[in-house]
């Protein structure tokens, strides 16, 4: 590098540090704003439930652009199983929901999944009991072929219901031959 440059450079450096500085300040602040949030949303629902829910697992689908033939003539793609969570609705009428499910995975194996869901909710209708959300879950599971180990998901989530029955669903994104999956199970809020 010539002095030129080094000349045009050198000077720069601390504004670029502080911006950097700045930066790194307020993504740490919107982690830990997010954090609190949920934190604040978990112990509201588990505290100040509106109901009681029994999830029943209903299909699990994989991706046929993703995965070859032997493989899909393999798979379980009937996740039986149940679970039960608590679950509530906030001052915007937007889910938040506990659960704890278990079910039949890919392999026929049990995997539980545990976790937190948040979906923003729609009443479109002039018949309110019509509902659908979009949203996310956030939890962990485990599964046979990884020896049980306890992995965190971060996972989108919808749903479509009508009064106290959802029918919610995610996608878990992948590679070939690997992931990309629907899952879908029933909710029924008492």
């Amino acid at each position: 590098m010539n002095r030129y440059c080094l000349h045009v450079i050198w000077p720069l450096v601390p504004a670029l540090m502080l911006s950097f500085s700045l930066q790194a300040a307020t993504l740490l602040q919107g982690v830990q704003s997010g954090w609190e949030t949920l934190n604040h949303n978990v112990q509201q629902t588990w505290q100040q439930p509106d109901s009681v829910d029994v999830y029943v697992p209903a299909i699990t689908w994989h991706n046929r652009w993703t995965y070859d033939e032997e493989h899909i003539d393999r798979y379980n793609e009937h996740p039986w199983g149940a679970g039960g969570g608590v679950s509530r609705y906030d001052e915007k009428g937007n889910w938040h929901g506990l659960y704890l499910m278990a079910f039949k995975d890919s392999f026929n194996k049990w995997e539980p999944i545990g976790g937190y869901g948040w979906e923003a909710t729609w009443r479109p209708l002039e018949n309110q009991s019509f509902h659908w959300g979009v949203g996310f879950t956030v939890g962990a599971t485990a599964r046979e072929n990884w020896n049980y180990f306890p992995v965190p998901v971060l996972l989108p989530l919808g749903s479509i219901g009508y009064g106290a029955l959802s029918f919610q669903m995610t996608y878990i994104p992948g590679t070939y031959n690997n992931g990309n999956v629907y899952f879908a199970w029933l909710r029924w809020a008492f």
